[in-house]
């Protein structure tokens, strides 16, 4: 018989499929879309999830029968729950108001307490989500603060498990990676790992108006005050996560809040694909930087997450259309 023990085992392994259709026929490079919604809580979040709360509970951080607390836009959420489900952990997450519905419920859904902060307040505000979660686990005994913006834990998972798995499903071959930039943990550990390979291959990062990201790149400056509210969700910082390098990664592009949403539909249209708002950023951001592509490059694009997050608004007609989108 063929089975796993448990659902933790079916975490990583994800397909490499070509897109077709969807960034138009003139498009010269051979793209390759790296689909994570295989994973088991539909994200490419499972890996670092897992990869944390094995390292925390290594180093004594993590002990049993704690609870596990995080601030998250609610696919490292579902990635914890998971693995605090098998392992016999507690779970609170702190998320923010601009997050779908359907990633508070789900989260809910297996068993996590969530709490909902307002979006439009400084990340130093008490209020922000940020806070919250550091204030939750000096109030709760036995918990595990696990910050995933400065937890080097999550780059790691990414440098010895997604990058190495795109180059043997690649030979090697491939000339550009492309991801969508939150934390920093993807594109920062899979960057890492491809530029020891090959330092020609180019990596880019998927920003968003509003985000600070872009710009801390160009000019090696943070300027917090000069980050917005954007509606973009799962890429983009109002601040600088620890986990990025930015040595390793070559450009950012940066991607409407209108353009990801309706890439993003294109994606499950076209190549039937049903996939999350960032997916359709960077499907947006390869468009934008068609000109800078080749026939003989080879493209591998990550997607991050399931579309099944996002049917109450970038999948809802009602929703775009009152964006004045569709």
């Amino acid at each position: 018989m063929k089975y796993y023990n448990n659902i933790l085992e079916t975490i990583g392994n994800t397909p490499l499929v070509k897109l077709n259709k969807v960034l138009g026929d003139d498009f010269p490079a051979l793209v390759l879309a790296k689909v994570e919604t295989t994973n088991p809580g539909n994200s490419v979040k499972d890996r670092m999830a897992l990869k944390m709360i094995e390292d925390a509970e290594k180093d004594g951080r993590l002990k049993p029968g704690g609870t596990i607390i995080e601030g998250t836009s609610g696919n490292t959420g579902m990635g914890l729950a998971l693995a605090a489900i098998v392992k016999g952990y507690k779970c609170i997450f702190v998320t923010n108001s601009k997050q779908s519905k359907e990633k508070c419920d789900i989260l809910r859904a297996v068993g996590a307490e969530v709490i909902v902060c307002p979006t439009d307040v400084k990340p130093t505000d008490p209020r922000s989500y940020y806070q919250t979660a550091k204030r939750l686990k000096e109030e709760t005994e036995n918990s595990w603060y696990v910050n995933q913006y400065d937890n080097l834990s999550n780059r790691t998972a990414h440098y010895e498990q997604t990058a190495p798995e795109i180059w043997d499903q690649t030979d090697g071959k491939l000339t550009h990676f492309v991801a969508g930039a939150g934390t920093g943990g993807t594109v920062t550990g899979c960057g890492m790992f491809f530029k020891e390979k090959n330092p020609n291959i180019k990596v880019i990062g998927v920003d968003t108006y509003g985000s600070i990201l872009k710009e801390v790149h160009e000019t090696g400056v943070l300027r917090p005050e000069n980050a917005h509210v954007y509606i973009t969700e799962g890429i983009g910082e109002d601040i600088l996560p620890e986990n990025y390098d930015m040595s390793v990664i070559d450009h950012f592009e940066k991607v409407t809040d209108k353009d990801g949403a309706i890439y993003a539909r294109k994606l499950a249209k076209e190549e039937g694909i049903f996939c999350g708002y960032s997916a359709g950023s960077a499907m947006s951001a390869l468009v934008q930087m068609k000109d800078q592509f080749t026939k003989d490059d080879v493209i591998v694009v990550l997607l991050h997450d399931h579309g099944s997050r996002y049917v109450g608004k970038i999948y809802n007609d009602d929703w775009m259309k009152e964006m004045g989108w569709l």
